[in-house]
């Protein structure tokens, strides 16, 4: 083998491992990042694209019907025999042939122009309807993409918030193997008993299952995201923290999502709708016109005198159902009471979003209180696990005020985590009570 071979397979070999995906670097993703992905990969939302042109569909379904309809028709007919009528005999000993009343063959087409309509203009009714249809369809599409991006982001904040407590479990299972290696250090020298040092190996396996649990709920948590959002699990998370902001009154935060909501917006359409519904059921108590305009040409083997070949013709009909059962009188009763439950809905929906406003902003402002309490919390953990660590080392401090120290460490850190998530995520929470989320993130992707 020849040492140009050697050098080339030993290249490729070399470029095969770095190119395995486990020694690929992982994609870092922000949440912005995460949610242009998940717009454009979720089937949630292309499921609802799918019901906007659906609706698209149903309009051009009803423009149809104000469109005239050309048919054209034609038919031949081969008959067995030719046929006349019985003869005549004018004269004794001469008879005449009969007249021609069924031929060897037939021909006939033509076109037809037809158009229908209800006298009380019922078609341009449901043209306008099926418009409104498409905007609720925009309307509820938007409402899905918010509440699909506000997930995006709620698992997105998991994932961080499971990093972190893997972070703060490894830094106690730290704290608690320097803790038991003092411990057993003062055993042998006789300081404390073999309880202490036991309370040491109990504690430190605690802190090892506790890891073991914080791995496990991360790697859920990372493989929850990439399922919603479509990405693939080896990634890593950009963290950008939002900081506090301020907050506007109550009263301007609900007007805001009055306005805004798109759920609001797509009731308040439907409610319209319901409306228009109405008269379109009460149009049927109208008569139909019907016109239709024809031309029409003939041939016949073999002719006779007053074969007409070819003719033009216009037809108006007018239909007029008097009685039909009670049907359209219960037709109008029922569009009556959707178009009743459709305003309930939108009354109902208007008081709901007030509500939900008004508790995202509670739990906002709460959450900015209790984080403040919390990091105060921390510190003062942070100072009195130190100070007891070291009074433990010369002997000033027992195992249990240690332990207890600890506790109160992991305990306040694990808060502190908590609070500083849902504070980020109520801020979103709140953005989207008052349906402005998607709005923004749009802004921000448009900019980017």
């Amino acid at each position: 083998m020849s040492m140009m071979r050697i050098v080339r397979m030993i290249a490729f070999m070399m470029l095969g491992f770095l190119l395995r995906p486990e020694s690929l670097p992982a994609i870092e993703y922000s949440l912005e990042d995460l949610y242009k992905i998940a717009l454009e990969s979720s089937e949630k939302i292309k499921t609802a694209e799918e019901n906007l042109a659906i609706s698209k569909i149903t309009k051009d379904k009803a423009l149809s019907v104000l469109i005239p309809k050309l048919t054209a028709y034609g038919n031949l007919t081969q008959y067995s025999e030719r046929k006349y009528t019985e003869g005549s005999t004018p004269v004794p000993g001469l008879t005449l042939p009969g007249s021609l009343i069924q031929p060897d063959r037939t021909a006939n087409w033509g076109v037809r122009l037809d158009q229908s309509f209800s006298l009380s203009a019922r078609e341009l009714l449901a043209l306008e309807m099926a418009g409104e249809n498409i905007r609720m369809s925009e309307r509820d599409l938007d409402a899905l993409r918010e509440a699909y991006l506000f997930n995006v982001a709620v698992a997105y904040y998991d994932v961080l918030k499971a990093k972190k407590y893997l972070d703060i479990a490894e830094a106690n299972l730290v704290r608690l193997s320097t803790y038991r290696n003092a411990a057993e250090k003062r055993f042998r020298v006789g300081e404390i008993t073999k309880t202490v040092l036991l309370r040491a190996d109990s504690e430190l396996s605690g802190a090892r299952s506790d890891r073991l649990k914080a791995a496990n709920g991360l790697d859920l948590a990372r493989a929850f995201l990439a399922r919603l959002v479509g990405i693939d699990k080896e990634f890593t998370l950009r963290e950008e923290s939002t900081g506090e902001e301020d907050v506007p009154n109550l009263p301007i935060l609900q007007d805001t999502a009055l306005s805004e909501r798109s759920d609001l917006k797509s009731m308040e359409i439907a409610k319209n709708v319901a409306q228009k519904q109405v008269r379109f059921v009460r149009g049927t108590f109208w008569p139909n016109l019907a016109l239709a305009g024809v031309y029409n040409r003939s041939d016949q083997h073999p002719l006779f005198s007053s074969f007409n070949r070819e003719s033009v013709y216009g037809l108006v009909s007018l239909n007029f159902p008097f009685f039909e059962g009670g049907l359209r009188m219960a037709e109008v009763r029922e569009a009556r009471a959707k178009e009743r439950q459709a305003g309930y809905l939108y009354d109902d929906l208007r008081k709901s979003i007030e509500i939900e406003v008004e508790g995202a902003y509670l739990d906002l402002i709460t959450q900015r209180g209790i984080l403040k309490f919390l990091n105060d919390q921390l510190l003062f953990a942070k100072d009195n696990y130190r100070a007891v660590e070291r009074q433990f080392e010369v002997g000033l401090a027992s195992s249990i005020d240690i332990i207890d120290a600890n506790t109160l460490l992991v305990s306040a850190e694990r808060q502190v985590s908590e609070a500083n998530y849902n504070y980020q995520l109520f801020q979103l929470r709140l953005r989207k009570a008052m349906g402005v989320l998607l709005k923004e993130i749009r802004e921000s992707n448009s900019a980017g």
